[in-house]
């Protein structure tokens, strides 16, 4: 059995077989991660914890599935670029939770700190800049 962690200290990589592999949070994590230094990370999930209090200052997008997100404090609203325009969906109570589907652009806002816990497809994920006067 392996030692207790916490989920801001140590993120989980569900790999494709199902397996779980802890992946300790680092200084460097999102860097290494960004720059492809995580290359195992590309197949499977990655279970996070991110801790805010400002929007987002850039959209995201994950081609290789469907993001699950949900609200561990705090209150946060999530923007998706659907087809048809934007949709906002506001997190209040912890347990509440968002599936982004495969693809579709998402941000965030948050007027105070929020925590959320997600399970993302790492593989081909993209990042754009976010224009305020889009919002």
């Amino acid at each position: 059995m392996r030692a207790k962690t916490h989920v801001v200290d140590t993120f989980v990589h569900v790999r494709p077989d199902g397996c779980l592999t802890p992946i300790p949070v680092t200084d460097t994590f999102w860097q290494a991660l960004a720059q492809g230094q995580l290359g195992e990370l590309n197949h499977g999930y990655l279970l996070s914890s991110f801790r805010f209090s400002e929007n987002w200052t850039s959209w995201e997008r994950h081609p290789a599935g469907d993001e699950w997100v949900c609200l561990l404090s705090g209150v946060v609203t999530l923007i998706l670029e659907q087809p048809d325009g934007l949709q906002r969906c506001t997190l209040a109570a912890p347990g509440d939770f968002l599936v982004v589907p495969q693809g579709i652009w998402h941000s965030a806002d948050a007027t105070a700190d929020c925590t959320l816990l997600f399970l993302t497809p790492g593989a081909g994920t993209e990042h754009r800049p976010r224009h305020p006067k889009v919002l």
